[in-house]
């Protein structure tokens, strides 16, 4: 489990496309120390396990739909990625509970700075428009955000500029994907409404 608040970037230092993974290597010197194998750590929102690890750089084994769900199957070297390691019990939580279970691929429409700050307009999966709420909460590769404004198939959020220097939400492009993780509690009362209008039990 993460709180969505991004403590490194890292950037893909190599990509092995195996027979049914892809092995991704990155480079991270602020947290590379602090990570070993079988440990958890968020890359861009997704819940991976570190396979290898050393001073400067660790390894993760990505699967199945992770790799279709993701941005994992889009990696090339070079590329920045947000980085998050697992929260510990009794740490605080700054940001919000997220999982690190990713529910699609959304896209940047458009960024504009408003004095200090920056409005960002993204599409998302239906399934996560249909759980966020205004002032809700979301998480775009891994950042944890707070919903600005609804549009008819995504949302409007609002970032400072500390979230948009020091993670890779500052280099996106019209059109560039993120990874979409939707609020927990959205997706639960989401649920509960459904089974009570089939009637389900």
């Amino acid at each position: 489990m993460f709180t969505g608040i991004v403590e490194a970037t890292g950037r893909i230092h190599a990509v092995e496309d195996r027979e049914s993974t892809r092995l991704v290597r990155i480079a991270t010197p602020e947290l590379g120390p602090e990570l070993a194998p079988g440990a958890s750590v968020s890359v861009d929102g997704a819940c991976l396990t570190v396979t290898e690890a050393d001073p400067t750089r660790f390894a993760v084994d990505v699967i199945g739909t992770t790799l279709e769900r993701t941005l994992a199957g889009r990696y090339r070297v070079g590329g920045r990625v947000n980085l998050e390691r697992a929260l510990q019990m009794g740490s605080r939580l700054d940001g919000h509970i997220v999982q690190g279970h990713i529910d699609g691929i959304g896209h940047l429409i458009r960024c504009s700075k408003v004095g200090e700050f920056w409005m960002m307009d993204f599409d998302l999966p239906p399934d996560v428009v249909r759980q966020t709420v205004p002032r809700g909460s979301i998480t775009l590769n891994g950042v944890s955000l707070t919903v600005a404004a609804l549009l008819d198939q995504g949302c409007t959020i609002g970032v400072i500029p500390f979230t948009f220097e020091h993670t890779n939400l500052g280099a996106l492009q019209a059109g560039d994907p993120v990874n979409v993780e939707g609020d927990l509690i959205g997706k639960y009362v989401g649920r509960m409404l459904a089974q009570r209008d089939s009637g389900s039990p």
